[in-house]
């Protein structure tokens, strides 16, 4: 029997997400052994216990990376490979989940994608992501620290994250949800960030809107995130950007973008910024750009804002050129068009 996989001829109609190559990485972890049967197998579905301490308890971590092929299909290379598996064990760390040995996943990642290298798209706009992925698995109802635990990496060719493209998103405030909590897991990538704020996106989309900004959870008056990434503005023409400060991810665009800009001495701030100086920034014309950032989008420009009944358009709902300067200079160091000074780039082939 061929179980073959077959690749799309494109990824601009495909779902972000919905396909997977033919392979995954896969490694044990128990109190009494450490790390151990470590191997690339074929892509297939995982057996656990119905009892199994993640399925009740929810201790289950990921990252999101992505891997590119340069100009003229020369290389494959990864882009920060090494931060992300760092945060990777800081979210572990959090979530009393076991370390990983960074340099040896990362190699072992770099197998499975030679293996699966046919699966790393070429056309403009496309990577390979890639979803380290590590789950208590231990067989009780207990609730305590497992004794055991499954790592994996599953790899997935795609295309844009959000059906706009890189045209402007529209976006709404939250204002009886947060996404995180003083003292919480808002600074790690644990799932169950992930599913407490379904309901405000759900909420966001039948209101025609397609992602939920966050406010903060003491005050709801400050600005952290939206939907999944972090927020940026262009104020005056001085870059924006909420602190990290323990309910914010650090996200790994976020930080390449704040280096981008020190290098190219953009004037850009980490300071708190209020919904309501937002807004009457927006209204005044000095707010001329928002945008958000992370992995699966890199740069995603946001043109309206919808806040307690009054929508409120953002550069006439354009993309503008810092959000096009960063989303370029990034993806000209992903794909092999500009130098990459900085060192961000693991090559694969």
């Amino acid at each position: 029997m061929n179980n073959k996989k077959t690749l799309p001829s494109a990824f601009d109609s495909v779902p972000f997400g919905s396909i997977f190559s033919e392979h995954m990485f896969v490694m044990k972890w128990h109190t009494d052994r450490g790390w151990h049967d470590a191997k690339i197998q074929p892509h297939q579905p995982l057996q656990m216990d119905p009892g199994c301490i993640n399925l009740h308890y929810g201790p289950s971590i990921f990252e999101g990376m992505k891997a590119f092929r340069t100009v003229g299909d020369k290389h494959i290379a990864l882009f920060r490979p090494r931060e992300h598996l760092t945060r990777f064990n800081r979210s572990a760390r959090r979530m009393c989940m076991p370390e990983i040995d960074v340099l040896f996943v990362l190699q072992k990642l770099k197998e499975l994608i030679l293996i699966d290298q046919e699966w790393v798209p070429a056309s403009p706009g496309t990577a390979l992501y890639i979803r380290p992925t590590m789950m208590a698995v231990e067989k009780t109802l207990n609730l305590k620290v497992a004794n055991e635990f499954l790592f994996f990496i599953v790899l997935s060719p795609v295309g844009a994250l959000y059906k706009e493209g890189f045209n402007p998103t529209s976006i709404m405030v939250s204002t009886q949800y947060t996404r995180a909590s003083v003292g919480g897991v808002g600074d790690v990538k644990t799932a169950g960030n992930y599913a407490a704020c379904m309901l405000a996106q759900e909420e966001a989309k039948a209101q025609g809107f397609s992602q939920v900004l966050w406010l903060d959870p003491l005050e709801r008056a400050y600005v952290e995130e939206v939907g999944a990434m972090n927020i940026f503005f262009v104020i005056n023409n001085e870059l924006i950007t909420p602190p990290l400060h323990g309910t914010i991810l650090p996200g790994i665009t976020r930080q390449s973008i704040i280096n981008l800009a020190h290098q190219r001495e953009l004037p850009i701030t980490e300071r708190r910024i209020s919904i309501n100086e937002v807004v009457q920034r927006i209204d005044d014309g000095s707010l001329t750009e928002m945008f958000g950032t992370g992995t699966a989008a890199i740069v995603a420009p946001v043109g309206k804002l919808l806040y307690k009944n009054t929508i409120h358009t953002i550069h006439n709902n354009t993309t503008g050129p810092v959000a096009q300067q960063f989303l370029k200079a990034l993806q000209d160091i992903q794909q092999g068009h500009a130098a990459d000074t900085n060192g961000w780039l693991d090559y694969i082939t």
